[in-house]
Order: C-alpha cells, then structure tokens, then sequence
C-alpha cells in the first residue's frame, strides 16, 4: 500500500512540477531517488552551494542531517559553526517534515478497539 502511495505522489509531483504548478523545492518526494525527500535528503545529491540547499556558506560545508521518524523530526547543522540555517535548507527542511507527515499518516496501522 506504502509503495503505490509513493508511486502516485512521484507521478503526481513530476507532471505538478513540469506544469510549473510546483516548484522543485516543496516536492514531498525526490524523482532522483524514487523515495520520499526525508528518506534521501541526507545524499550529497540533495547539497548544492549556489542555491545553499544543505550548505554553510560561511565555513563552505555541507550541512549534517538528522531525521527522527519516530518523533518526525528533521534538523540540518553545519559541523563546524551549529549553524548554516538559508532560506533553500528552511524549504527543503519543511518539504522534508510534510514528507514524514504526509508518508507517517499512510503507512500508520489502524487500532480496533
């Protein structure tokens, strides 16, 4: 069930996105990994210093990613100053907590009382 979620959401942002009904930075999914964003986000793929997605302009460094699952949390730290915070890593680390959410909430067991 999981999977065929993530399948239509990858089809549903890819068609969303070419349109230019959305914008690259607020997919939910990665169309280069075929994975929800917050199970790939830690990839050198997903750092890029000229738009400062996952870098610290400051100390020219890739930013350290924690993803809790469990707590649906995601936080992104530059490992030599804490910081690193840009306005590309704020919408990549909003993407990525819609994403736990949004993928949480599927794959969630039903309790019968």
């Amino acid at each position: 069930m999981t999977g065929h979620v993530l399948a239509r959401s990858l089809a549903a942002e890819d068609r969303a996105e070419d349109a230019g009904q959305l914008d690259p930075d607020d997919r939910l999914t990665c169309h280069v990994h075929g994975r929800w964003i917050h199970q790939c986000v830690s990839s050198p793929v997903h750092v890029n210093p000229v738009t400062r997605h996952r870098w610290c302009r400051d100390c020219a460094a890739e930013l350290t990613v924690a993803v809790d699952e469990l707590a649906r949390t995601v936080t992104m730290r530059c490992p030599r100053c804490g910081q690193g915070s840009s306005a590309a890593t704020t919408r990549l680390m909003a993407a990525c907590r819609a994403s736990l959410s949004h993928a949480s909430s599927r794959s969630q067991p039903r309790l019968v009382a």
